[in-house]
This record gives C-alpha cells, sequence and structure tokens, in this order.
C-alpha cells in the first residue's frame, strides 16, 4: 500500500464530491486532522472508514488502498464515460453491400437474448406486479398519528400505532436491516366508524379485484373493505372478520363498474375494540401469481431466452428462504442503498416474486432462469439448499419441499451468479479478488456438490488485471463464466445546437465502450477458459426517464455487435438491464406498452437460434424454416443510407422502423419498406435514425 497515492485518492475523491475536509469527518464520525493525515499520507484509514469511502466516493476499496480509480465506471450504479475514440463519420454513413451465404454452419446463441428482473425501482412495484396498494405492509416508522405511511387515518379520533408484525423472516436471516416488520394497529374507544384508507388508485372498467388482509383484533370486530370512486360514490363493499387471538388472511371480491384513476380503499370498523391489521393486498382477479397479465404479454413480445433474478445489486438485500413462506407474510426487505434501489416504495421491497413465481414466469414466457446469489448473507450451505429446492428431487429435503409446494418435478435450473459487482462499496461483503475468490468458493463446491455440471458465473469489477488473475482465473475450475457489467451514459438534455453530435456520440458507445470492455476482459482472462456473461448493459438512468429512439438505435447496434463478436471474445451470454419500466417496457396503471427498445428486441429476436447468412457492421442476417431475416440498420443522425444485399431470394416482406427525431418521448413509425429486387440483389435506401427488417425466401 502506497499511502501517498492513497491519500491523493481520497483527496481527489473527496474535491470531487466538493466536500471540505470538516465534511468528510463528519460523515465519518473522525475529525478533519484524521482526514488531513490521510490525504497527507501520514496515516491509514481504517476497514470502516475505508468501506465507508468506497460508498461514499461509489469506487471499491482496492481503488482507494491502490490510488487508482481505474474501475470505477464499470460500476451499474456510475455511468462514468471513458475517452471516446476518434470515429470516421463514413462508420455511420457509408453505403453497405453484403453477399448471403447459405452454407454456415452457426447459429445465434439464445443466451444472447437475456434481460434482467431486478426488484428495483419501477420493475416489480408499479411495473410487473399486479399489486396496486402502496406500503402494503406497512414499513418503516410510522407517520403522524401512527398511521403507516401512504395510508390516511378515518374518523374523528381514531387511535393507531404499530405493533407486532404478522409478517416475518424465513430460517436463517442474518442481515442487519430495521423497520422491515410492523402491523397496523387500529383502536376504537367508542362505538363511532374509524379506520384508515389509501387514494389515488387506478381501477378499470368492468373489473374485480381481489382484496386480502391478514386480520386480528383483541375481542372480535367485524371490519368494512369499500372500493370508492372519486366521486365518492361507493362502488362495492364487503365485511370481513377479525377472529380474537390470531392472525387470519380473509379474501373478498371487490368489483369497479367504472374506470377510475382516483379511487380510494377504505378500511373501517364501528365497534369498541382494537383490529390488528397485518398485511393487505388488492390486486385485479385475471393475474397470473401476483403478476399483471398485460405486461407479461409485453414481456412475451421481447423474445427474452434468458432471464436473471432478483439482482443485480438487491440480490445483495435478497433472502431466498423467505419466498418458502406466503406471499402476504413474507417480511419486506430494506434495500442496503435505500432509496437508491427501492425508491418508488419507500426503500422496501414487498417480496412479491419468489423462487416459485420466478420460475412460473420464466416457463410462461420461454426464458432460462439465471438465479443470483447472496454469498455475502447466505452461507454455502443455504445457498446449496437453494440449489437443491430447484434441482432435486423429491428423495431430497428441499426437492421434497418444492414438491409439497405443488412443484414435483425438479427446476432444472442450469445458470448461477455467485453475487453481484463484487468489489464496490456499494455492495456488502468482500472487496478484494482474493477474498471474494475464497468465499464463494465455498459456495460453488457445495452448489457443485448438490447439482453437477451447474454453469457458475463470478462477479467482480471487470474488467480488472488484479480480478481476472485473482478471481476470475482462480475460480476457473469451479466458475466458467464472469460478469461484465456496463451502462453508456445518456445525453439528458440535447442541445439543439448539438443534437446530432451528442445522439451520434451515444450511439457510437458501443463501439467505444461495450465492445472494447469485452475485448479488455478477454485479453485479461488471457488462455483461460472462462466465459464472459455481459449480464448488464443499458443506457444510464434508462429508469428515470421516457425511453427514446435513440436508445432504440443503441439497442439495435449493440445486439448487432453482440453477435458479430461473441465467439471471438468468448461472451457465453448476456441480459439487458432491465425490460420493465427501465428500457423496453413503459408500464402504467392503465396498460402496458413497448418503448423503441422494446420494438427493437420485438423485431429482432427472430434472429434467435438463427443460422447465420450474414454478420457485418449495421447488418444481421439469419435464416429459419428457409425464411431468411436481415435487419438493417442507419444510425446516422441525418443522413440516408443504402444497404445492397446479394443472393437473395424472393422478398417476403420489409419493413421500416422510422421517426422524425430522436429525444425522449419518441417511438418508432412501423411501416412497409419500399426495396428494389433485381436479378437476386435487392437494393434498400433508409432514412437517418431508422432500422428495417427484410424477409426474403432461402436460396
Amino acid at each position: 500500500m502506497n499511502m501517498q497515492k492513497t491519500g491523493a485518492f481520497i483527496q481527489a475523491s473527496r474535491k470531487r464530491l466538493d466536500m471540505s475536509q470538516q465534511a468528510l469527518g463528519d460523515y465519518l464520525s473522525v475529525t478533519d486532522k484524521a482526514v488531513s493525515k490521510w490525504e497527507r499520507g501520514l496515516a491509514c484509514p481504517d476497514i470502516e472508514n475505508l468501506k465507508n469511502m468506497a460508498l461514499l466516493f461509489r469506487c471499491s476499496i482496492s481503488d482507494i488502498v491502490n490510488g487508482d480509480q481505474q474501475n470505477l465506471s464499470h460500476s451499474s450504479n456510475l455511468p462514468m464515460d471513458l475517452p471516446a475514440e476518434d470515429r470516421p463519420q463514413k462508420a455511420l454513413e457509408a453505403d453497405v453491400t453484403v453477399t448471403l451465404d447459405y452454407a454456415s454452419a452457426k447459429s445465434i446463441s439464445p443466451l444472447l437474448f437475456g434481460d434482467n428482473l431486478e426488484h428495483t425501482r419501477g420493475c416489480i412495484f408499479g411495473g410487473l406486479s399486479a399489486e396496486m396498494l402502496r406500503n402494503r405492509k406497512f414499513t418503516s416508522k410510522p407517520g403522524r398519528y401512527g398511521c403507516a405511511h401512504e395510508w390516511y387515518a378515518i374518523g374523528e379520533n381514531p387511535v393507531l400505532s404499530f405493533g407486532p408484525s404478522y409478517t416475518r423472516h424465513g430460517e436463517g436471516y442474518k442481515m442487519h436491516r430495521s423497520h422491515e416488520q410492523n402491523a397496523q394497529y387500529i383502536t376504537n374507544y367508542h362505538p363511532v366508524r374509524i379506520g384508515m384508507g389509501q387514494k389515488d388508485l387506478y381501477l378499470s372498467a368492468d373489473t374485480d379485484y381481489d382484496f386480502t388482509a391478514a386480520v386480528c383484533s383483541f375481542s372480535g370486530n367485524v371490519l368494512t373493505v369499500s372500493l370508492i370512486g372519486s366521486d365518492k360514490k361507493v362502488y362495492d363493499s364487503k365485511n370481513i372478520s377479525a377472529v380474537p387471538g390470531e392472525y387470519r388472511e380473509v379474501t373478498v371480491t371487490l368489483h369497479a363498474p367504472a374506470e377510475d384513476p382516483e379511487a380510494r380503499l377504505e378500511i373501517t370498523f364501528d365497534t369498541v375494540g382494537t383490529v390488528m391489521i397485518g398485511a393487505v393486498s388488492l390486486m385485479p382477479s385475471n393475474n397470473f401469481r401476483g403478476m399483471r397479465l398485460d405486461v407479461i404479454e409485453r414481456i412475451k413480445e421481447l423474445g427474452i431466452k434468458l432471464l436473471r433474478w432478483p439482482g443485480g445489486n438487491f440480490a445483495g438485500e435478497y433472502h431466498w428462504k423467505d419466498g418458502l413462506l406466503p406471499r402476504n407474510m413474507r417480511a419486506p426487505l430494506q434495500a442496503y442503498l435505500w432509496l437508491e434501489s427501492q425508491p418508488h416504495a419507500g426503500g422496501y421491497d414487498f417480496h412479491e416474486i419468489a423462487t416459485d413465481d420466478f420460475i412460473a414466469l420464466c416457463r410462461e414466457i420461454g426464458a432460462e432462469p439465471f438465479i443470483t446469489l447472496n454469498p455475502t448473507w447466505n452461507t454455502p450451505e443455504e445457498s446449496a439448499q437453494w440449489v437443491e429446492y430447484c434441482n432435486g428431487d423429491e428423495t431430497t429435503v428441499y426437492g421434497k419441499l418444492r414438491a409439497e409446494n405443488g412443484h414435483p418435478e425438479p427446476y432444472n435450473v442450469q445458470f448461477w451468479s455467485l453475487g453481484n459487482e463484487a468489489g464496490y462499496g456499494h455492495m456488502e461483503g468482500a472487496n478484494t479478488a482474493d477474498a471474494y475468490a475464497k468465499a464463494v468458493r465455498e459456495h460453488a463446491v457445495k452448489m457443485l456438490e448438490v447439482s453437477p455440471g451447474l454453469t457458475l458465473c463470478s462477479s467482480g469489477p471487470y474488467p480488472n488485471p488484479e480480478w481476472a488473475d485473482y478471481s476470475a482465473k482462480a475460480l476457473s475450475d469451479v466458475a466458467s463464466a464472469v460478469s461484465l457489467h456496463h451502462y453508456a451514459a445518456y445525453p439528458q438534455y440535447m442541445d439543439p445546437a448539438k443534437r446530432k453530435e451528442e445522439y451520434e456520440n451515444f450511439i457510437c458507445k458501443v463501439d467505444t465502450e461495450f465492445l472494447p470492455r469485452m475485448q479488455i476482459l478477454r485479453e485479461q482472462l488471457g488462455d483461460s477458459p472462462v466465459k464472459i456473461s455481459y449480464d448488464e448493459w443499458n443506457a444510464w438512468y434508462a429508469w428515470y426517464r421516457s425511453g427514446s429512439v435513440s436508445e432504440g438505435i443503441m439497442a439495435a447496434a449493440f445486439r448487432n455487435m453482440l453477435f458479430r463478436s461473441a465467439d471471438k471474445y468468448g461472451v457465453m451470454m448476456s441480459c439487458h438491464f432491465e425490460s420493465v419500466n427501465e428500457g423496453a417496457i413503459k408500464v402504467t396503471p392503465k396498460d402496458a406498452r413497448l418503448s423503441p427498445t422494446g420494438q427493437v428486441f420485438s423485431a429482432m429476436k427472430v434472429h434467435a437460434n438463427g443460422m447465420i447468412c450474414a454478420l457485418e457492421e449495421d447488418v444481421t442476417s439469419t435464416c429459419k424454416h428457409s425464411v431468411v431475416t436481415t435487419t438493417l440498420l442507419n444510425r446516422s443522425f441525418d443522413q440516408p443510407k443504402k444497404f445492397t444485399l446479394q443472393n437473395c431470394g424472393n422478398v417476403i416482406s420489409a419493413k421500416l422502423y422510422s421517426a422524425e427525431d430522436v429525444v425522449p418521448g419518441t417511438v418508432f413509425e412501423i411501416t412497409d419498406l419500399s426495396v428494389a429486387q433485381e436479378n437476386g440483389t435487392i437494393t434498400a435506401i433508409l432514412p437517418p435514425h431508422s432500422m428495417a427488417m427484410i424477409c426474403t425466401e432461402a436460396v
């Protein structure tokens, strides 16, 4: 350790955040003099201060110790640009001529058509989950007058408080979190109507909703549950009984006759006593295991062949055995990053999707499951038990448990990730390559004892030479793949005078950032047989804005680049991050629709398992069942581009994906594309920032 380099790194990072030595000291609970000594190389921070600074500076502990922030841009929490190489303008605008080859024996692996389903931001709550009620398990501390956040009190003098919870964690829970388990208590001292409610609920016309509550009381009370319209008209109401002395879940069906975007749900009673509400649920009756059917239909359109779950960062907050409990009894999970990963749900995930639900979803959409472990808070034995639950037969302890839960046949989950983004301050656990490798090896060995032949993927801040040597290569006998992540910075504001430059710089990040990372990692791995899992990629902040044609073109360019480069650089699989409310599918309370990225994925899914006829820059052509599908991409901002395809059969169809602009909120218009065909040669001219899909007969 070079203390001078470490000190210079701390000073530079502090100044980058515009913090004084006093401010950094206050953050770390040390004096400004201690910070001054670190920065002058006269003293070294202890491990706790290193961990806290890594979290603050968004880097790894090894970055601080080595005084080198080379890995900063690879974290999924940091969209730092690398210097872009100068590129010739013709890379975007030059005409392209391609000759189709029907003799190729290679196909495009379906594992390159992966995606993520991480419990973060708006992917689950407000996305795939059919749950409509916010804070349905009463997390955090109570608000004013003892009422849970997102709820309001009803009545002149209700007495509300939090008490012992109905929800709980499963066996072996060890994480250090807070305010995850509460129940809402409501006390009535007089025979008047009191209770609690929630507003701003979207109701569809002529729709049934299932309401469930886990309720208890001291003396027995009857509660009324009502759906109320924005005009204060009661659409429907039902009574449920709270049994003295024990929680029980009660479900009733409520009907909404009309569409109403500002409806409310109220729970009231008018008898003396105390009612305990442990959890509540409100969902359309036509859900799929608690998931929205319309969102699932959009997911199917994307052609996802590999689905990574439950994270991402959330994997470090997840306890898989909680999922063995009934869904309303599962305790919420506080985000380690607090509001960073769960900003739309008050900092908590409500565990709406467990292992059985995830596998059911994968089977519904036709995807292979890819599960990420929590090696920091689960023991190697618990990780092996998760594998046994998924892959063991009924003669094993956890295979028998799965069968008792209604799933007698093993799930046969092949792909497993040994944690997520190890080596960064935003992830708990081992932060050095050798410590991580030693820790997860125990998990890997026990998992393989349960289910030999698994495909395991190690984690880390890649590309990084130290981690390549002391983690990826060191684990190669048990982990045949290593994870790679990158997000391209998106221009948050396109200056009208610089829109062309900003758009094309963003589009070319596929060549100047995504591809180089793959190349560098392959070089660092050397002769190692370890494959690359490019299992997180996207534009930065796709989760905080509307999609755009810019991102759609970038997604098409990435897929095209990946098809050309996967074999050369040993890329086994790839997962976009992530479709629901973070790039490909925009979900509102009313509906779900594809963004431009989703439109691209839906169109290009045809290439999965297709025999390769051509793979060139901006051209992908594959053959299935004697039909050749060719994707053409014009990445230029303002210039048309001519494509010539030789050795073609008769044209079956030709579709153009085009738009007038590329800014957030734009979508592709899909129209017929005019092409010229003569003597087996097809000519097509694509307008700026557009894509085409041409289907022809195989020759």
